[in-house]
């Protein structure tokens, strides 16, 4: 039987920045090919998957959160690649529910699944979802997709989740210069309508096969002036500190928008999140070169307080700030891919 934690003890960085967020990869599988995240050329037919084994358990990843909870989480959010893609994933939402001081428990998906997977999801108690659409025009989707997934396969994932009583759900767009961005006005007016929070989020430069150039960046601040252009903004202020997007709601009072700028408006200094890998890594940065391994941990015998030791020393010696220093000297710097550390 694994020790319990001691009371909650907030852990900090060496720029003193908490940890409160966590997000958990439970699969390194997705059912889209997007070339800012999964190109096709490198994750074709013969890409090798992670086998099973290698997978954290329902069970390992619940004691990582529940250890992470004693330093001070208390958002946890589940990605993948495509998280809807690891079986039973429901099982696991109701353990991560019941973690004392997990107040946010969140979902990230392509959406496609939901259909058959959301009520069971918000069953077993998860509240918020945030569901990808690139394009509402069906070509460009398709391109972005790059699996001929159609449009109206995401469109009915929407509908699921808000009809399993989600709310609000929020959509992401990953916007690139000449290829999604004359449709961002289409986007922020159909989440408008539909009672959604539009998040525009800059091309990053994740991993090293998305053939990433700054100049295929459509800045936030772009994005916001062509939105305001035509439906006027005001901003909003942060909700609380490592709040990710700038806010902007309407002046008509009807719904927000907001751009996550981690290209051209670092928010590096305000991070509090750490990620967890499929396979049991944890890292400290989207952009980190390398994860420490948890797994070996979890499968060597060690006690919650090691764990909880190990946890606290790991973000304790973190100095990252990778988006701050971006530069010509960062730029043939080794990345781990976003499919495999969940985004």
């Amino acid at each position: 039987m694994p020790s319990h934690p001691p009371s909650p003890t907030p852990v900090t960085d060496r720029l003193d920045r908490p940890l409160r967020d966590l997000r958990v990869s439970v699969t390194d599988r997705c059912n889209f090919r997007c070339p800012y995240c999964m190109p096709k050329a490198v994750f074709g037919p013969g890409h090798s998957f992670l086998p099973r084994a290698e997978l954290l358990t329902f069970e390992e990843i619940t004691r990582v959160v529940r250890v992470a909870a004693s330093l001070g989480v208390t958002k946890v959010r589940l990605t993948g690649g495509e998280p809807l893609l690891r079986r039973d994933l429901e099982r696991l939402v109701a353990m991560l529910a019941a973690v004392d001081g997990i107040t946010d428990l969140a979902l990230t998906t392509n959406g496609v699944l939901l259909p058959a997977k959301a009520q069971a999801l918000h069953d077993a108690g998860l509240r918020r979802v945030t569901i990808s659409l690139d394009a509402l025009d069906e070509a460009t989707f398709q391109a972005m997709n790059d699996v001929g997934v159609p449009l109206e396969r995401v469109l009915a994932g929407i509908t699921a989740a808000q009809a399993a009583g989600f709310a609000p759900i929020k959509l992401n767009t990953v916007v690139k210069r000449g290829v999604n961005d004359t449709g961002l006005v289409e986007l922020a007016r159909f989440a408008r309508t539909h009672g959604l929070l539009a998040r525009f989020i800059e091309y990053m430069d994740v991993g090293a096969t998305n053939s990433w150039r700054m100049d295929d960046v459509v800045p936030a601040a772009e994005v916001v002036q062509r939105i305001d252009a035509v439906l006027p903004l005001e901003p909003v202020a942060p909700g609380y500190r490592g709040e990710v997007a700038r806010r902007y709601r309407y002046r008509d009072g009807q719904g927000e928008i907001g751009v996550i700028a981690s290209v051209t408006q670092a928010f590096c200094r305000d991070c509090t999140r750490a990620r967890l890998s499929t396979d049991g890594k944890l890292f400290t940065c989207l952009f980190a070169a390398a994860g420490h391994d948890l797994r070996a941990l979890l499968r060597g015998g060690a006690t919650d307080a090691d764990l909880t030791r190990a946890l606290a020393a790991i973000w304790g010696a973190r100095s990252d700030r990778y988006s701050e220093l971006r530069s010509a000297q960062t730029a043939g710097r080794k990345r781990i891919e976003m499919s495999y550390i969940g985004g």
